[in-house]
């Protein structure tokens, strides 16, 4: 279940229940619904559980699970996504950067040079995020190699990632097109990020966002993220290619 659904859903009760099943473990149970009252609008239950007998742990699935999982993220399809794991996972476990581009990565990356965001997600939460407007290295994949790692350890907003939340981890690379000059009227905050600047303060913001619904809502959170106040400031706009792992 989504975190867009359970948010949604408007749930209270799925981490208790999550706990419930945790202590449940290792044992057959039956269980009885006592009695359920809905008259306000929130459910209250009472449910009865019956051990019938003791039985194998769930744990050890669930971490099978979870390592085949891991094994497909490290053998993505899009090239892209797969460099940006590999190069934090690399940086994580030898404290190195990759020193050879892999022989997966194509022509276009080694050819063209683009701004380029990495993203990390752990549980659909952000877990980091840095990138460039503009290229600062000779290629898209030296950008991803770049970032990935920037992503991983020096967002000041969020500790450094440990190796053993890799697993937990998921990658996106979002390819920036050249900026453009733009006015208030033209932005889409689902189809175009958004460049703000004032005496030399310049704040992003990616494009589709969860929560980031209204132009408004992206111009304040942009501005808000360069520390501008004043209402004189220029906008530019522009797209991503979006990179996600499957």
């Amino acid at each position: 279940m989504n975190k867009k659904t359970i948010t949604g859903a408007g749930e209270c009760g799925r981490r208790s229940i999550l706990m419930l099943l945790g202590a449940l473990d290792k044992n057959k149970f039956t269980g009885e619904l006592m009695s359920y009252e809905g008259t306000f609008g929130v459910g209250y239950g009472v449910m009865k559980f019956n051990k019938i007998r003791e039985d194998e742990t769930k744990v050890d699935r669930i971490e099978e699970l979870k390592k085949s999982l891991y094994k497909n993220k490290l053998n993505e399809k899009d090239p892209y996504v797969r460099l940006a794991r590999e190069s934090l996972t690399n940086y994580l476990t030898t404290g190195r950067e990759l020193e050879c581009i892999p022989n997966y990565v194509t022509n276009e990356m080694k050819g063209l040079k683009r701004g380029v965001f990495v993203s990390l997600k752990k549980e659909e939460e952000l877990r980091g995020c840095i990138g460039t407007i503009f290229p600062v290295t000779d290629s898209i994949a030296e950008e991803i190699l770049r970032n990935a790692i920037e992503a991983g350890i020096n967002d000041p907003r969020f500790y450094r990632v440990e190796e053993q939340e890799l697993m937990d981890i998921d990658f996106s690379v979002d390819v920036l097109t050249e900026p453009e000059p733009a006015i208030e009227s033209e932005l889409d905050p689902k189809k175009y990020g958004v460049i703000v600047r004032s005496n030399g303060k310049t704040g992003l913001l990616l494009p589709d966002l969860e929560g980031v619904d209204t132009v408004a809502d992206q111009l304040s959170i942009a501005l808000r993220k360069a520390n501008i106040y004043s209402q004189d400031y220029t906008i530019e706009k522009f797209e991503v290619i979006r990179h996600m792992e499957e």
